[in-house]
């Protein structure tokens, strides 16, 4: 599943290449990618044809486009979206042919016609295809609400608007306004495993599997150590390693194991072999030597040192970490 840094750099590659541009028209393939659309396909068309695209922000997993009408007038609602398990945002020529990227990155390069569910047809040729393999992704509208704090609604928002639909959302930790010492305050005041409330998207988002096993090898935390037996040092080491993990992967196009995480270009990142704890298990530690380990805890695979991650005996979790909702 992408995780922050990966639709991170989806934004980025969106931003220059859809900001300023006119939609043109609306092709929906697969009517299960709208099905969170109030009205459905009448409705988003309405929304969106003739409307010009105006920025492109995030907030944790969820993207979003600002929209103005014919006049230049914001519309007052959003174009979000969010990935899913193995959604991707890819941009095509009128011809449908990949755009080619600056430079070339490793790993595979997906077939960009295959799982297309949506294309946004923009006025210069430019077309944004929404391709999802597994459908728990999407596009739809949502009306802009203020942010509760005030300050930009999230990376890349032009002001403290953001759509009703990501407004559940805490702010992840590569946002300029996140407040890591109330962050780690609200680790603290769970007896839930700090794995478990790293994930907890109400509390900080955009941290998936992967970059918290990575933050917590970083920081010598196991897992499983409940977020009450923390330390404020402690707790705000792991939000800081959590955020530096992440910048390094953004450096260098995200994690990509396989062709379900791709850039707007087709291209897949390469953290995947900066990992240190996360898919190695049996390797040794980069730090001490010692066998990384994999054990499951609250239906999910953790990968960890035992031998210089330490922490306290686990306790039941008080919240759970995943919602009904997309996060």
């Amino acid at each position: 599943m992408p995780e922050l840094p990966e639709v991170e750099v989806v934004r980025r590659g969106l931003a220059p290449r859809t900001v300023g541009r006119r939609i043109q028209d609306l092709e929906v393939l697969d009517a299960r990618i709208i099905r969170r659309q109030v009205g459905g396909e009448d409705r988003l068309r309405a929304a969106l044809v003739g409307s010009t695209l105006t920025a492109v922000a995030r907030r944790g997993k969820f993207l979003w486009w600002r929209l103005a009408d014919p006049d230049g007038a914001d519309t007052g609602e959003a174009l979000m979206g969010h990935l899913g398990m193995s959604g991707q945002l890819r941009l095509a020529t009128a011809d449908g042919i990949a755009v080619t990227p600056g430079a070339d990155s490793e790993g595979p390069a997906s077939d960009p016609l295959r799982h297309r569910r949506l294309s946004l047809h923009l006025e210069d040729g430019t077309r944004v295809d929404l391709i999802d393999q597994r459908l728990f992704g999407g596009l739809w509208t949502s009306p802009l609400v203020p942010a509760a704090d005030g300050a930009l609604a999230g990376v890349g928002s032009p002001d403290a608007l953001l759509p009703e639909g990501a407004s559940h959302i805490a702010r992840d930790l590569l946002d300029p306004a996140a407040d890591l010492p109330s962050i780690a305050r609200a680790l603290r005041a769970r007896r839930a495993a700090i794995k478990t409330l790293l994930l907890n998207q109400e509390i900080v988002s955009g941290i998936g599997n992967i970059y918290a096993d990575e933050a917590l090898w970083e920081a010598r935390t196991r897992f499983d150590t409940p977020g009450a037996a923390l330390s404020q040092r402690r707790a705000l080491a792991i939000l800081r390693a959590a955020g530096e993990v992440m910048e390094r992967a953004l450096e260098v196009g995200g994690t990509s194991f396989d062709a379900l995480y791709v850039n707007v270009d087709g291209r897949s990142g390469y953290f995947a072999r900066s990992l240190s704890a996360y898919g190695r298990t049996g390797e040794p530690c980069p730090r001490c030597g010692g066998p990384i380990r994999r054990e499951v805890h609250m239906n999910r695979s953790s990968h960890f040192c035992p031998r210089c991650q330490r922490g306290t005996a686990p306790s039941a979790p008080d919240a759970p970490a995943i919602s009904p909702r997309p996060r």
